[in-house]
């Protein structure tokens, strides 16, 4: 998979993965990890798919419909690109945090949903639901930040209560943080995820 390594300063802290949304890529977000954590090892990866010329990590049938064999694919894809990276970088496979904006959120979320070690932690920005109607495993331990927002036409607030619902059932814990605003990204929102980084690495 196309991506960049950046080591950090401090390797106790944990590697800082991160996933864009759709039509980005492994650039977009490396300005929000400095904000998280500057000291912090950076794993930012692109999708693998094309919808229309845009990066995805995954494809969709339609806006909000996923297209559930090639997302188990896709996961399955990224947690072995994972092993590898932490293999030929030297990080700690099991510290990473996630960081995901959307479609990169979505595939984030997903990792949690199929593989309890793929993940220490994920920040997510406007997720959905990655499937329904699965057995989650055990995600003792485990952080989660959502952002939402309440006007958001992609990924509505009951979505984002399913989620945070689905994944405290799984025992992981999670903080649910709504902006009064739609699907963007927000610096308020970038802020509050800051925050509650600093509060996890407390713990």
């Amino acid at each position: 998979m196309k991506h960049i390594f950046n080591k950090g300063k401090d390797s106790t802290k944990p590697t800082l993965l991160l996933l864009h949304g759709t039509g980005g890529n492994e650039l977009d977000l490396l300005p929000i990890a400095g904000r998280i954590d500057d000291e912090a090892s950076v794993l930012s990866v692109r999708g693998n798919v094309l919808e229309n010329g845009m990066p995805r990590f995954f494809r969709r049938l339609a806006e909000g419909v996923f297209d559930e064999e090639d997302l188990i694919f896709r996961t399955k894809e990224l947690n072995e690109f994972l092993d590898e990276a932490a293999e030929k970088y030297s990080f700690d496979r099991d510290n990473i945090i996630a960081i995901g904006y959307s479609n990169g959120a979505n595939i984030a979320a997903s990792l949690l949903f199929h593989y309890q070690n793929a993940l220490k932690g994920a920040i997510l920005h406007h997720p959905m639901v990655p499937r329904k109607g699965i057995d989650l495993p055990d995600l003792s331990g485990k952080f989660v930040f959502i952002a939402a927002g309440t006007n958001d036409p992609i990924c509505s607030p009951m979505e984002s209560n399913e989620l945070q619902s689905l994944l405290e059932k799984a025992n992981a814990h999670v903080e649910l943080h709504w902006e009064n605003k739609g699907h963007q990204l927000t610096i308020e929102e970038v802020e509050a995820a800051s925050q509650w980084y600093q509060k996890i690495q407390s713990k």
